[in-house]
């Protein structure tokens, strides 16, 4: 997948099969403009690890936890990035470290971690495949299906799904599946839903739909739920002025 926004050059790509449960996506954004421009990044419920490179030769690798509030991103004129964004479930199972002191913060990374370099920035194909293939062999695991389940609920109700049916449909209780998520990702199971479906709200607000399409109580709660994660009410979130809300600005047009 291909866009060309603006001064940004986006690609995104899905990972192999067998990493569907570990990995969102595999992806790439240059940005081509001179120009300084601070922007906001909304919470996805995602774990990313990014490589960054500017024209000044600084480079640096780091990875961000998962986001509760909306997070300012400095300004990275003439700048190359590839991300690979993680689901959750990557902490335990690819990191083997809690990123529960990583929620809305990142951590600096040594330049060779992984095995990754500079030079990993030339070519986003071949960048793609050595992840996959490092990914793979980080994979030591098989995930338990308790929490394959779990995650797959929640991203296919779209954060819809309330905790009561969570414990119905994993046999986990509601204190168990809390002391994972703080363990692991330093948010609750209820935050992360509110997270989750927010996040799918975002395609409705770009096309101008101000009413609640998920499972709002009222369309005053949908307005607070995107002040809370955005920082700012929907229609303020849709014009998106200047490119502000990254996210906005890498949404194809409908």
């Amino acid at each position: 997948m291909f866009f060309p926004i603006n001064k940004l050059e986006y690609i995104c790509l899905q990972p192999d099969e067998s990493l569907t449960n570990i990995v969102e996506s595999i992806w790439m954004v240059k940005n081509h403009s001179e120009e300084e421009k601070e922007g906001i990044i909304v919470p996805d419920g995602k774990i990313d690890l990014f490589l960054l490179a500017d024209e000044n030769g600084n480079f640096e690798i780091f990875v961000a936890g998962i986001c509760s509030v909306p997070i300012s991103k400095p300004p990275f004129p003439k700048s190359t990035m590839f991300a690979i964004s993680f689901y959750p479930i990557a902490a335990e199972y690819i990191f083997k470290q809690s990123f529960a002191d990583l929620n809305n913060t990142k951590k600096i990374l040594p330049t060779d971690y992984w095995g990754f370099s500079r030079d990993d920035l030339i070519d986003f194909n071949q960048f793609y495949y050595k992840t996959i293939e490092i990914i793979s062999l980080l994979l030591s695991k098989e995930i338990e299906n308790r929490k394959k389940k779990l995650f797959k609920l929640i991203y296919d109700s779209k954060g819809e799904i309330t905790v009561k049916e969570l414990e119905e449909n994993t046999f986990w209780s509601s204190r168990q599946m809390n002391r994972y998520f703080h363990k692991w990702f330093g948010v609750t199971l209820k935050t992360y839903l509110n997270i989750i479906r927010f996040s799918n709200s975002l395609k409705q607000l770009k096309n101008g739909d101000f009413y609640p399409q998920l499972n709002y109580a009222d369309q005053s709660h949908f307005i607070r739920e995107v002040k809370k994660f955005a920082g700012v009410k929907p229609i303020i979130l849709n014009k998106n002025e200047n490119d502000r809300f990254i996210q906005f600005s890498l949404m194809p047009e409908k």
